[in-house]
């Protein structure tokens, strides 16, 4: 049975714990950014109001059944700098989802790397996820490098796969399977 709680899980640089109000700066923060609110549930507006709500859902999505919300921060002050999680829509079906992202400012510095190690690792540890499944958009050559790295292998591109803004787009389909 998958836990019921949030486990927090440290892979420096980062660690992997539960939004709290103090990371609603960080949501506000990237409201402007070009990709990540036409993803996510990242609000657009950047409104303390609206960076709370989106905490919020984050915490709500366990007891939703829907997966795991983490805050990635930084091992050492705890900063938030992203969002990862592990989505759990098909865990009948042995499937898991993830995704992540990192805000600008702290791109490029290992975050989003160390993080989906960390997901990945615990994830795979989970008797109920016998695979583990991100899509990536084929420009994004940062997260699909760091998903190479943590051991995950692509194996085709989905065509106009999911729509981000007003546009449909392919995505590349990664995965990795325990034991492989």
């Amino acid at each position: 049975m998958l836990p019921d709680h949030l486990p927090r899980i440290e892979h420096p640089p980062v660690r992997l714990r539960a939004f709290e109000a103090r990371d609603a700066a960080l949501v506000a923060s990237v409201a402007d950014d070009p990709l990540i609110p036409l993803v996510t549930t990242v609000p657009t507006s950047g409104s303390a109001a609206d960076a709370r709500a989106y905490l919020q859902r984050q915490h709500d999505r366990l007891r939703a059944g829907q997966g795991y919300s983490f805050a990635i921060a930084d091992v050492v002050t705890d900063e938030a700098v992203g969002q990862i999680g592990l989505w759990t829509a098909e865990i009948a079906a042995g499937r898991a989802t993830t995704g992540y992202w990192v805000a600008g400012a702290h791109r490029r510095q290992g975050y989003a790397g160390a993080a989906l190690a960390a997901l990945t690792d615990w994830a795979l540890s989970l008797p109920e996820v016998e695979r583990l499944q991100l899509h990536v958009e084929p420009w994004n050559d940062g997260s699909w490098r760091a998903a190479e790295r943590c051991g995950y292998q692509r194996e085709g591109l989905l065509r106009a796969w999911e729509r981000v803004g007003s546009d449909r787009r392919d995505m590349y389909v990664y995965s990795v399977v325990p034991g492989t």
